[in-house]
């Protein structure tokens, strides 16, 4: 029986020049890195690239099933109204508190998009707690879901947000909340949907996540494009090895 490639040779495969996994050395915040010279630059990068997909399922969440391509116009038209009707720009925090419904995919991927730095929070936080990351992490615009609306309806006029838009709401919202739905409006279908200009480099922010506070309040770590977009890279780079060492045998 052969034996299976080794790790370090399947490693020199992989990462030759020239391969898709090549490595290089970058200097971030003064430090030396390797890191993927191929890795997509941006989460905007990722969006744009997902097009290629055009009418495969992307998400189904029970009877709603999303396309590539129509989970990039709705992200990208949703973009364009984060940009032009809540003036969010470049590094702005917009933060998403909602259970995983497929709008969280939208919001995500449209704050990202248009320079933002998304905050996802935890949804089973209480009400001060979704409050306390809104604040701390100085949040312009909220997407939220009717569950979390509801357990926010005292706070959130207090905030003075740009927008608190609410996802899969069934009945009245409170004051200052608007429906998804409303604030989307109709996703064009035929015309041209293009995502807003702006220029996103690897090394700007692009998230922040709340640790868990089990030794005081939550503090928000800080993510670059960079960071999530190599860790896409090195999913893809794992599944890679494993078949490569798997056909050896």
């Amino acid at each position: 029986m052969a034996m299976a490639m080794s790790i370090e040779d399947a490693h020199a495969q992989l990462t030759a020049p020239g391969q898709m996994f090549e490595m290089e050395t970058v200097e971030v915040g003064g430090h030396p890195i390797r890191t993927w010279k191929n890795a997509p630059s941006s989460l905007r990068a990722v969006l744009e690239q997902s097009r290629a997909r055009g009418d495969l399922g992307f998400l189904v969440y029970e009877d709603e099933t999303l396309t590539f391509e129509q989970h990039f116009r709705a992200a990208a038209h949703l973009a364009t109204i984060l940009r032009d009707r809540y003036g969010v720009e470049k590094g702005d925090r917009v933060a998403i508190a909602m259970r995983n419904f497929p709008e969280w995919s939208v919001a995500f991927w449209a704050a990202a998009a248009v320079g933002a730095v998304v905050v996802p929070l935890n949804a089973w936080w209480t009400a001060p707690e979704l409050v306390y990351g809104f604040e701390d992490s100085g949040s312009k615009v909220v997407f939220l879901d009717e569950e979390r609306a509801e357990r926010l309806r005292d706070d959130l006029p207090a905030l003075g947000l740009a927008g608190a838009i609410v996802a899969k709401a069934t009945g009245e919202l409170g004051p200052g909340l608007e429906r998804w739905e409303d604030v989307l409006g109709e996703v064009p279908a035929d015309a041209d949907v293009t995502l807003p200009a702006v220029e996103l480099g690897p090394d700007d922010l692009a998230t922040i996540f709340y640790t868990s506070g089990t030794t005081g309040r939550p503090k928000g770590a800080l993510g670059t494009h960079r960071n999530i977009c190599s860790n896409l890279l090195s999913l893809v780079f794992a599944n890679a090895r494993r078949g490569l060492r798997t056909d050896s045998r």
